[in-house]
């Protein structure tokens, strides 16, 4: 269990007489618990506010015990329960406020159509798979283009002949950008660098799955989730500095 004083300061503050903490000291006491627990991760969870440490005039953060137990907090709930970040952030603001916070039902399947764009608030698909009819409709497409598609590996069907849920979104990205002539085979270049960055994630979540702690296993869905909204949101920021794009 997690080494951290209880009762302590609320989010982002310190009372008088509490040990403020180096970001690797927290590492530490964390990793009791959340053996797959990085830097990083600490660094991500501050960088969506769900923690707020104190910095010292040169730059270092430090964490209160209240801070390491909000950590341990959210860690919790997505191994456990799943949960998108800001659903996390909003249930532990609640509470701080005061008010009787309960935990959503659990969000996995909208989450997983939502985890490429990091925005819980869109509209995307909910089902598991999708048959061809209904990837047809939802795209507005023929099936020569969707074959054509498919013939340059943008799309793939599953032993049924189905497709997952986010071939909707795959689909409709294509022909959008099909609009501004841009064509399948152009588009080959994208699909090779959206395998290696697949190729990344999954050495980073491979020895996850083979952990032998069974939660550490069980948080290698969470995890692959998280590392490839991260390279999403890398992919287009590099994307918009090669173009010199600002957006407002």
């Amino acid at each position: 269990m997690l080494r951290t004083p209880t009762g302590g300061a609320g989010h982002g503050t310190a009372t008088a007489g509490e040990r403020l903490m180096s970001i690797g000291t927290v590492l530490s006491q964390l990793r009791d618990e959340f053996p797959e627990v990085t830097i990083s991760k600490i660094r991500f969870l501050e960088a969506e506010g769900l923690v707020e440490p104190r910095r010292t005039p040169s730059g270092y953060r430090k964490f209160s015990p209240g801070d390491v137990e909000r950590l341990a907090q959210v860690l919790r709930m997505q191994r456990d329960h799943y949960l998108p970040l800001k659903v996390i952030r909003e249930h532990l603001d609640a509470q701080a406020r005061g008010e009787q916070a309960q935990l959503p039902a659990q969000g996995v399947q909208r989450e997983l159509c939502q985890w490429t764009t990091g925005d819980f608030d869109a509209e995307r698909p909910t089902a598991a798979r999708v048959g061809r009819p209904e990837l047809l409709a939802a795209a507005e497409v023929s099936e020569a283009e969707l074959d054509e598609w498919e013939s340059y590996g943008l799309l793939a069907r599953d032993g049924n002949g189905g497709y997952d849920a986010e071939s909707v979104t795959v689909a409709r990205l294509v022909a959008d950008l099909g609009k501004f002539g841009l064509e399948p085979r152009h588009l080959r270049a994208m699909k090779a660098a959206a395998d290696r960055e697949a190729g990344l994630v999954e050495q980073v979540v491979a020895p996850l799955r083979r952990h032998r702690n069974p939660q550490t296993r069980a948080h290698a869905e969470a995890t692959t989730k998280e590392l490839a909204a991260l390279s999403v949101r890398l992919h287009a920021a590099l994307v918009q500095t090669a173009l010199g794009v600002r957006l407002h």
